[in-house]
């Protein structure tokens, strides 16, 4: 659906190659809040708040990739930590860190106050002695001139009033003082949450939409090597097909003999070759058996698990290996994750939504709601939505009807828009990847206990000697290898995408006639 930047991308020679309509994203996406049903604006977050979030959220996951890699806090107890893990830690620190802030202020407001009463008790002390002295000057004025002791204790209350006057000023300045530090810092009180409630619904909406980038709940993701393929991404702007990604296979697929109705059931490969056993899914009867040099398997992730796994190996469309793959190559299926993302279709008769505008948020009242229609896409020129489930809503998903997930679109639609500009929908279609049998989910990500180089191992060929080690780079083999793998689940610099699983698959097919036809370049030596 998305092109995730031309620079450097193959897709860029596929579109000059092929009638690709490639239209650039608006990235400006405005986010509304939860509960509203009234005017559009009213419901709108306010761009300074988002745009605090937003930056927020991306010094939490500063914080969690110093964790990771300068700290080297990979590990709780013995386990691999999750970064949704991290993060919600990190999170709890922050509000540790307020809640001290809080105190310390507090303690700094008691500190001015004790400092004030202090001052204030100095004053009414001063202030009796002036008027005791006051009144000893009264009697002594009033002493007969020759009375030399009176006159003395007249003189010496006058210089004692003097001292006081002076101490009385004295104070007064440090009360002034002490006041105007009270008064500004009661003025400036530091905030006693970390996030409000609506700073942490915002927070979750930018969750969800990680969740969303890597198909699966945070806490699936492992906190070291989530992000091992950032350092490859693209340059340029975030492209859409307008006609549709199925442009691409349709394309290169053209001319070759595409068996239709033909599922693979068992996959058999030996020194001698491979044999691929076939079966009709609409009829459930035997189909062709195709035998040949290698096998190129570009099955989804999610159906090698199924069929790698014994508690799964009874569902629809189960595929067999024959011998049964290595440890090795089984264990790297078991530690990469493989994700859930859906989409609902919303077909209208009219636009009701901004047209110049591609993308719109919802955000959820929730945190455990949070990748619930968190996000509407707007691409095709057409009165068409497409609504995004992420992260634990994704899965949730599956098991409702369609009738519910479209009316829970309709009421979000409603409550930003209001009732009575949403019409009903003409048509839609609701996806559940993870229940579809043919792929068992949507697409690959680094789960917690995985790294990069399970990417590689998945891409490895398997060779006929159950004992031989994974051949995990592009090296000459020993020409026992007759089953090899491609998609997107076996490129680690360019994973969960197009693009990715094309150039595998460009990998693979150099491979293969390598080892049949011969390199035609030589290989460069290292000294």
């Amino acid at each position: 659906m998305v092109v995730t930047g031309l620079g450097g991308n193959p897709v860029t020679v596929l579109s000059k190659q092929i009638n690709m309509e490639l239209h650039r994203i608006r990235q400006k996406c405005p986010l509304y809040e939860p509960g509203k049903l009234d005017a559009l604006l009213s419901t709108q977050v306010p761009k300074e708040k988002d745009e605090m979030v937003e930056k927020e959220f991306n010094r939490l996951l500063e914080a969690t990739s110093y964790l990771s890699h300068h700290l080297d806090f990979n590990y709780c107890d013995g386990k691999p930590v999750s970064l949704g893990h991290a993060l919600e830690w990190v999170i709890k620190l922050q509000e540790k860190h307020v809640k001290e802030k809080l105190i310390q202020y507090m303690k700094n407001v008691v500190a001015l106050q004790e400092q004030l009463k202090t001052n204030y008790k100095k004053l009414l002390q001063v202030e009796e002695t002036l008027k005791d002295l006051s009144e000893q000057k009264k009697e002594g004025a009033k002493e007969k001139a020759d009375d030399v002791c009176a006159h003395f204790a007249y003189l010496a209350a006058i210089r004692e009033m003097a001292i006081y006057v002076k101490q009385w000023d004295e104070l007064i300045v440090e009360k002034n003082e002490i006041e105007e530090k009270l008064k500004e810092l009661e003025a400036s009180p530091p905030s006693d949450v970390y996030l409000s409630t609506k700073d942490r619904q915002i927070l979750d909406w930018h969750f969800a939409n990680l969740e969303f980038a890597n198909a699966t709940p945070l806490n699936n993701l492992s906190l070291k090597h989530w992000d091992q393929d950032d350092d490859f991404e693209f340059t340029g702007n975030h492209l859409t097909v307008r006609n549709g990604y199925s442009c691409v296979p349709v394309a290169l697929s053209e001319g070759l003999d595409i068996k239709l109705s033909t599922a693979v059931k068992q996959i058999t490969y030996g020194p001698n070759g491979v044999e691929v056993s076939t079966s009709n899914p609409r009829s459930n009867t035997s189909g062709v058996v195709y035998k040949g040099d290698v096998v190129l398997c570009t099955l989804p992730l999610g159906v090698l698990k199924q069929s790698t796994n014994k508690k799964t190996q009874s569902l629809p469309n189960t595929v067999q290996f024959s011998p049964p793959l290595p440890d090795w190559k089984v264990a790297a299926i078991e530690r990469l994750g493989f994700g859930n993302l859906n989409k609902v279709v919303l077909c209208f008769d009219r636009i009701f939504w901004d047209p110049n505008g591609n993308l719109f948020g919802h955000i959820g009242s929730t945190t455990a709601s949070r990748g619930e229609m968190f996000l509407f896409w707007n691409l095709y020129r057409a009165p068409v939505l497409l609504a995004l489930v992420a992260g634990e809503a994704a899965s949730i998903m599956e098991d409702i009807s369609d009738e519910i997930i479209i009316s829970r679109c309709m009421l979000v639609l409603r409550g930003i828009f209001g009732t009575a500009n949403v019409p009903d929908p003409k048509e839609t279609v609701v996806s559940r990847w993870r229940a579809d049998p043919w792929a068992r989910g949507s697409y690959s990500f680094v789960a917690v206990g995985a790294s990069g180089s399970d990417y590689d191992l998945l891409a490895a060929p398997v060779s006929c000697s159950r004992s031989a080690e994974p051949n995990t780079n592009s090296n000459p083999t020993d020409g026992s290898e007759r089953l090899y793998f491609a998609g997107e689940h076996t490129i680690r610099n360019y994973p969960a995408t197009v693009h990715g699983a094309f150039l595998s698959g460009l990998r693979e097919g150099g491979k293969i006639s390598d080892k049949f036809l011969g390199c035609p370049y030589a290989a460069p030596t290292s000294k």
